[in-house]
């Protein structure tokens, strides 16, 4: 194993410092909800000999969670038997690169993260944002350092990106890219979404704090508002959100809202607040979006006696 030693002696492997492994995680659900044959996909080109997967889609989509699912099912041992007790190793290349401005270091530093992997048995490594490894500036060439390794079947590999970026970036390497199979990631439907929505909620709870107790179907209802409020029309350009990570970020709202009022539980009046001060969505819609939670939700304002008018 390839080791830094520090300069008071204690000793740390570059993984330890820019890794983390996935399939240490602990996760309440499922990270992957309705991504089964993404996952499948990478799986069996994970199998294919001298193949890595890369993963293609808009901003905001899940990509990460695609990976996170693997790790899970990984350490649930739902994989097939030839990649049963392999581990996830997530490296923040970001984070890497731009520690020092010294080329030489940099690529010091990242060609012993590649051998340490190497010397790693059944060990997959995950890197998002693959298209920073390209040589975009003259700078250092990052897929350079990689290919003889994939090209023997010594690392196996999960890249993600978006299109723009792949299509800007990684094809241009040729050479680099005949090491990938693409799996391209679409934004999920509405109803899929809302499956997400359902199937994160005790992570929520759990991270957070603070619970939800109306019923199943009556969080559903909250759900789908909110999956209906952010559909692709109305959302502001810039945002580049998509499902279900724009969802997700409005249902997170609410549970910290609920934090800040120190209420252990998610009620109407912390959605709504979630829902008027969301950024995400144009001001005209978030209007007629606030009039219709108004009337949807009439009756559990009443059952919960709560003045939305004095809540911004």
């Amino acid at each position: 194993m390839i080791l830094v030693i520090l300069m008071n002696e204690e000793v740390l492997s570059l993984i330890d410092i820019y890794g983390e492994d996935l399939t240490q995680k602990e996760y309440i659900t499922d990270p992957a909800i309705a991504r089964d044959e993404e996952i499948k996909q990478c799986i069996l080109t994970l199998l294919t000999p001298e193949k890595s997967a890369l993963l293609v889609g808009k901003a905001g989509i899940g990509k990460t969670a695609i990976v996170e699912g693997i790790a899970y099912r990984i350490k649930n041992d739902n994989v097939p038997l030839a990649l049963k007790g392999w581990s996830v190793i997530k490296i923040n290349v970001a984070s890497l690169i731009g520690t020092t401005n010294n080329e030489t270091d940099t690529q010091s530093k990242l060609d012993a993260v590649i051998r340490e992997i190497v010397a790693r048995e059944k060990t997959i490594l995950f890197i998002d944002e693959t298209h920073l490894l390209v040589n975009r500036s003259g700078g250092i060439d990052f897929a350079n350092l990689l290919k003889p390794s994939l090209d023997r079947g010594l690392i196996k590999m999960i890249g993600a990106t978006t299109q723009e970026e792949y299509e800007t970036y990684i094809l241009r390497d040729r050479a680099f890219l005949r090491r990938f199979q693409k799996i391209e990631v679409s934004e999920t439907d509405k109803p899929t979404t809302v499956k997400i929505l359902m199937g994160t909620i005790p992570k929520l709870e759990k991270q957070i704090g603070v619970k939800i107790n109306y019923q199943p179907f009556q969080i559903e209802k909250f759900m789908k508002f909110i999956v209906e409020m952010t559909d692709e029309y109305k959302r502001i350009y810039e945002v580049s959100s998509r499902y279900p990570d724009i969802c997700l970020a409005i249902v997170a709202n609410a549970f910290t809202y609920a934090l800040y009022d120190n209420e252990k539980t998610v009620t109407t009046k912390h959605f709504y607040k979630a829902i008027v001060n969301c950024k995400s969505v144009y001001d005209d819609v978030k209007v007629k979006e606030i009039a219709r939670f108004k009337d949807e939700f009439a009756e559990f304002i009443r059952a919960e006696n709560v003045n939305l008018n004095d809540i911004g």
